[in-house]
C-alpha cells in the first residue's frame, strides 16, 4: 500500500483522486492545493507517490517537481493534466515525473498507474 499526497488547485478533483487512490488500495496521507504546498508537505510527509497537477497558482506542477526532486531524488510523482498541455508534461516527464495522467480521471487508469509503481 502506498502513501500518497495529492496535489491539484481544484477541491473537487482532489476529492476525486482520493476516492479513486482509496480504492485502489492505497492511502491518501495529505493533499495540497498549490505546488509550493507540495513541496512544504512532501518533506514533512515524505509519501511514495506524489500526484501533481500542472496548472496551479502561487507554483505550478513542474516547478514542484524540480523542487521535490531537488530535496529527494527518489521521489516517485505522477502529473495530471488536461488535455492540451503536452509541452508542460514534456517539461515534467524531463523533471523527473514518472507518468502522467490526462484529466478528466477514470478509475481504471489511476488504479494501472499505482499498479505500474506499486505491484
Amino acid at each position: 500500500m502506498a502513501k500518497v499526497l495529492i496535489t491539484d488547485d481544484a477541491a473537487f478533483m482532489r476529492m476525486q483522486l482520493r476516492d479513486m487512490v482509496t480504492k485502489a488500495g492505497h492511502e491518501v496521507v495529505g493533499e495540497a492545493e498549490n505546488g509550493l504546498k507540495a513541496v512544504e508537505q512532501y518533506k514533512q510527509l515524505k509519501p511514495d507517490l506524489v500526484t501533481m497537477d500542472i496548472t496551479m497558482p502561487i507554483m505550478d506542477g513542474v516547478q514542484a517537481v524540480r523542487e521535490i526532486k531537488a530535496f529527494d531524488p527518489t521521489a516517485t510523482i505522477i502529473m495530471c493534466s488536461a488535455m492540451g498541455q503536452q509541452a508542460m508534461v514534456v517539461d515534467a516527464i524531463q523533471a523527473g515525473a514518472k507518468d502522467f495522467i490526462v484529466k478528466p480521471f477514470t478509475p481504471d487508469r489511476i488504479a494501472d498507474a499505482l499498479k505500474k509503481l506499486f505491484p
